[in-house]
């Protein structure tokens, strides 16, 4: 398929991983993609791996380094047509309380995982809207709309889902579409080590009896960037296995491994 034949396309936290995944399928459908993250090295490994993709330094906790992976965007593909907001901060670990949780964390993960999202929508609007057929895919998680640990992150990740919401709105006028992709447990790196873990939950808390992919993820990404989604906006597409509509294990699970 070249549903993205000319399409320009930026995807933060993309070394690896799910923003890594949407990359590669973004560029396998003709879209030429800039690869931002912090890593910039990995980033730039993964750029050379795809054709005519480029890599860029991008800390989406600083409002300069987003702004000037947005600006190497229009300098170098001359455009923008599809943002992908994928870079989170990873999770501190929950304290043995709420009460006692660090505020560092909540900072770091509101900071980076909302705000980065919102450093990005701003800078790269214009550019989207220029061309009247702009997208932005934001990347959720169940843990919006589930308590599946980790109180700071899941509350990032649902000031990201009502975002996705208010953005659309905003944004709708200018023509530039806003969705969001909530995925549940996907095979990362962050699970390369607790591969037992992974197995019991694709067996006794997902109804598909698998956790996801990257590349699952990947694939409603570009559905809700490209032009088949052309009527969709502020909407989201889980990509969790069921989890969410049918699961109520989960967290029992979880228990069994403290």
């Amino acid at each position: 398929m070249d549903r993205f034949e000319g399409y320009t396309a930026l995807v933060t936290g993309a070394a690896r991983g799910i923003g890594a995944a949407s990359a590669r399928r973004l560029a396998a459908e003709g879209a030429r993609v800039l690869v931002a993250d912090v890593d910039e090295e990995t980033a730039r490994e993964t750029a050379d791996s795809l054709p005519g993709a480029r890599a860029v330094r991008c800390d989406v906790g600083d409002p300069a380094s987003v702004e000037a992976a947005v600006a190497y965007a229009a300098e170098t593909f001359g455009g923008l047509d599809v943002l992908v907001n994928n870079a989170f901060a990873r999770d501190l670990p929950d304290e043995d309380a709420f009460e006692d949780e660090r505020e560092d964390g909540w900072r770091t993960q509101l900071d980076v995982t909302l705000m980065g999202a919102v450093r990005c929508a701003r800078a790269a609007l214009p550019l989207l809207a220029a061309g009247r057929r702009g997208a932005i895919v934001n990347i959720g998680s169940v843990n919006a709309e589930a308590y599946f640990g980790g109180h700071a992150y899941s509350a990032a990740k649902a000031g990201l889902a009502s975002l996705t919401r208010t953005l659309a709105g905003s944004a709708a006028p200018r023509g530039v579409r806003v969705n969001q992709v909530t995925p549940g447990t996907i095979a990362t790196r962050a699970w390369a080590t607790r591969q037992e873990q992974l197995a019991a939950l694709a067996d006794r808390v997902y109804p598909l009896r698998r956790v996801g992919t990257p590349e699952d993820v990947a694939a409603a990404v570009a559905f809700l960037a490209s032009a088949d989604a052309a009527w969709i906006t502020g909407t989201t597409i889980r990509v969790d296995g069921g989890l969410l509509a049918v699961n109520t294990h989960f967290n029992e699970v979880l228990g069994e491994w403290e």
